[in-house]
């Protein structure tokens, strides 16, 4: 089985235990997430599966858009519910003092990651020594907000939606409004609602993966195509007889390629009959085979 299959999340499972529970339900070896979501996240997660996993490196970088909900008054080591309290302030802000503050995180901002969070410093991830009582400096990154909107207060608790960069965690972004406002914020709920050009709409739960399994409906019609993940790259139509070398690992010769072929660029390179056969790249005078796809 070769595709991807969006799942919506449930929470309090990892990112890996999700494709843990896809693989045992689709029996299917190869597995993998294209994005992490904390345990207590929910939302889209696509998982590849099968030959797609030999394309997770060269999935396009894309937004990600969230729901994301969060109080006021508290502060804690994960920067949302599930933490340890570092502290508790008194609130006096009103819903107009939180619409104003939320003006600062808009557009391109630095933000350092959290330290629970699967980021690498020297060869270590992030929340290995967190949960070793290990702080250590981490280097503030550029991450793009694209829009930051209040959607309601209510009782204190604050719903907002975000549609950010790649890299970007909702998390601090409460955390660092928390900072702004005087009083501290933690994040009480994150729902991930659009990864890699798919939104909720198109997943689909594990709960209702394993029902088609004991009822032996099947997967085929919720398993999406690689290429709909690759759809950045532009697309690009070989011969018959180039697709059979392409096929085989082979470059092709850019000069009898029909379509205009630029240097240093990916494609999505397929046959005449619409085939899918892989990534190519222009490199020289030849499209070179980055990546070969193999539907079994």
């Amino acid at each position: 089985m070769t595709g991807i299959i969006c799942i919506n999340k449930g929470k309090d499972i990892t990112s890996f235990g999700v494709c843990a529970k896809v693989r045992g339900i689709t029996k299917e070896k190869k597995c993998g997430h294209t994005g992490t979501l904390d345990p207590m996240a929910t939302g889209v997660l696509p998982v590849m599966l099968g030959g797609a996993t030999r394309f997770l490196d060269f999935l396009p970088e894309s937004d990600k858009s969230y729901r994301a909900s969060f109080i006021l008054g508290k502060t804690t080591d994960t920067l949302d519910i599930t933490g340890n309290v570092t502290g508790e302030y008194e609130v006096n802000v009103c819903k107009e003092d939180v619409l104003n503050a939320l003006s600062n995180f808009r557009g391109k901002i630095m933000q350092v990651p959290p330290m629970y969070s699967a980021v690498s410093v020297n060869g270590k991830r992030l929340y290995d020594l967190a949960r070793q009582g290990i702080e250590v400096e981490r280097e503030a990154r550029e991450v793009e907000v694209k829009l930051l909107e209040l959607v309601s207060e209510n009782e204190g608790e604050y719903t907002i939606d975000v549609f950010c960069s790649k890299g970007t965690y909702i998390r601090t972004i409460i955390d660092d409004l928390g900072r702004k406002l005087g009083c501290g914020a933690v994040m009480t709920s994150l729902i991930r609602t659009k990864a890699m050009g798919f939104d909720l709409k198109d997943c689909i739960t594990i709960e209702e993966l394993q029902r088609r399994k004991d009822e032996n409906i099947g997967f085929d019609d919720i398993l999406i195509p690689l290429d709909k993940a690759l759809c950045d790259y532009e697309k690009l139509i070989v011969s018959d007889a180039q697709s059979v070398r392409f096929k085989n690992g082979g470059a092709l010769d850019i000069k009898r390629i029909k379509h205009k072929v630029v240097l240093n660029v990916l494609y999505r390179v397929y046959s005449p009959k619409g085939e899918f056969l892989g990534l190519g790249k222009a490199e020289d005078d030849e499209l070179k085979a980055k990546r070969i796809f193999v539907s079994r």
